[in-house]
């Protein structure tokens, strides 16, 4: 008898468990995964792809309002949110589908239900035992749960996906990409928004000019923004809304409280802790370079590990576990420059370092920065302003980061984003001609260092 049923057994089917699966499958390995949900996990489930046509959703009014500055006789007559849910939902379902096909064309054996760890090679399923020679973690991550008198009477993003009707008025609690994103679409769909965090300035772990400049566009945009707002309690009141309490003794009402204060990783419960596996204070499993938690057997990747939260980074992790396991090549992570957006209105994207972050290593920096009004508003009332920003390396000349606020700032960004990653320098960007007119020539036209 086999000493092991399987060569790889994968706890969670989101993007970074199902592409270690299905490349470990096409390695050879046998290979079964576990998923007690849909498979796409948080990202295609209630994550990116949701979010993200929620998002150009939320844009069509101001395009509409645009419009008219360019002649065209055309305004919002009416938004039907239950027609962009079913929609959305139909959409969601057929990504459900592909992640699932991909999984049986590669030869994965998929077990519906709840995985749990026996010791560091058994996992049960249904009642049903499998020995495994190694065990993979990527069980994702879930909203916090609000933590004050009332905290239950809030939704996450989670719920946000599916509410049956939108509020008159919403609250959105939070600093972070998705508390920026939420207030952009529900004030773009016509809900009167307020976003409350207890920081002085939205995104933190994001360039700061960013994050100052991302609220007086979303000030312009009507949201709400109040800072150094810690909510301590909310109440329903009799007519059915809420009245949310702020540790400064204020108060404000909503018909919707939406808590976007952080995810943590689903590890807890499903046995981890019997084998012995190391976890950080936030309950992540640690892992080396190379994905391995503190046992041998046992691997983790995606939110799971909570280092870089990014559908795009547990899909190269559930590769690299692939090729180290089942492809012959040891290969571990790399987490510099990566790559990211947040689909705020107007979306930010950025890669590299932070202007503080470089100076924080010890850097000399060069700053470049542009600020301007888009070709596209210069025709209409719009006063949003697109901002962009280089960091570099005064004696190297190296760009280190590279920074946006405005339309399209992802698609632009990725591109820059090759850029950064092969290390070219400030002299390298002057030398490429623009393509004019556009915004995205700006990176390449910054002569002058910001003061």
């Amino acid at each position: 008898m086999a000493q092991y049923d399987l060569d790889l057994f994968t706890l969670g089917g989101g993007s970074g468990g199902v592409r270690a699966a299905r490349m470990s499958a096409h390695f050879g390995a046998r290979v079964a995964i576990a998923e007690s949900g849909r498979f796409g996990g948080t990202c295609v489930n209630v994550g990116c792809i949701p979010k993200k046509l929620f998002s150009y959703a939320a844009h069509f009014r101001e395009d509409f309002e645009i419009a008219t500055s360019f002649g065209w006789s055309c305004a919002a007559h009416g938004f039907e949110w239950k027609t962009l849910v079913a929609n959305k939902d139909r959409e969601i379902a057929r990504l459900n589908g592909v992640y699932e096909r991909l999984l049986v064309n590669a030869g994965v054996e998929i077990l519906r239900g709840r995985a749990t760890l026996r010791d560091a090679h058994t996992v049960a399923v249904n009642g049903r035992t499998y020995r495994a020679r190694h065990i993979l973690v990527a069980t994702g991550s879930s909203p916090h749960r609000l933590a004050i008198p009332g905290g239950d009477l809030t939704i996450t993003s989670d719920d946000a996906f599916h509410l049956e009707h939108l509020p008159r008025r919403a609250l959105v609690l939070g600093g972070g990409y998705i508390a920026a994103e939420f207030a952009s679409i529900f004030a773009g769909l016509g809900v009167e928004t307020t976003l409350a965090y207890r920081g002085r300035r939205l995104l933190r772990w994001f360039d700061a000019e960013l994050g100052e400049r991302l609220a007086i566009e979303m000030g312009r945009k009507g949201v709400t923004i109040r800072f150094g707002a810690a909510p301590v309690k909310i109440e329903q009141l009799a007519g059915g809304a809420l009245e949310t309490w702020f540790a400064d003794g204020s108060s404000g009402q909503a018909d919707l409280v939406l808590n976007a204060t952080g995810r943590g990783p689903n590890t807890r419960g499903i046995g981890l802790e019997a084998t012995g596996v190391e976890f950080d204070g936030d309950g992540a499993v640690v892992v080396d370079a190379y994905l391995k938690s503190s046992v041998e057997s046992i691997y983790a990747i995606g939110d799971a590990t909570h280092r870089l939260n990014l559908t795009p980074v547990a899909t190269a992790e559930g590769m690299a576990l692939a090729k180290t396991l089942f492809g012959g090549e040891p290969t571990a992570m790399d987490y510099d420059n990566v790559p990211t957006a947040v689909f705020s209105n107007p979306n930010l994207a950025t890669v590299g370092l932070s202007e503080d972050k470089a100076r924080g290593l010890g850097r000399r920096v060069d700053v470049y920065k542009a600020s301007f009004r888009a070709l596209k508003h210069s025709l209409s009332a719009s006063e949003e302003q697109t901002f962009m920003k280089l960091v570099v390396d005064a004696e190297t000349g190296r760009v280190l980061g590279a920074h946006m606020l405005g339309p399209d700032a992802g698609e632009i960004i990725q591109g820059v984003a090759i850029a950064v990653k092969l290390g070219a320098t400030k002299a390298q960007f002057d030398a490429t001609l623009g393509i004019h007119p556009t915004a995205a020539e700006e990176f390449v036209t910054m002569r002058e260092t910001a003061a």
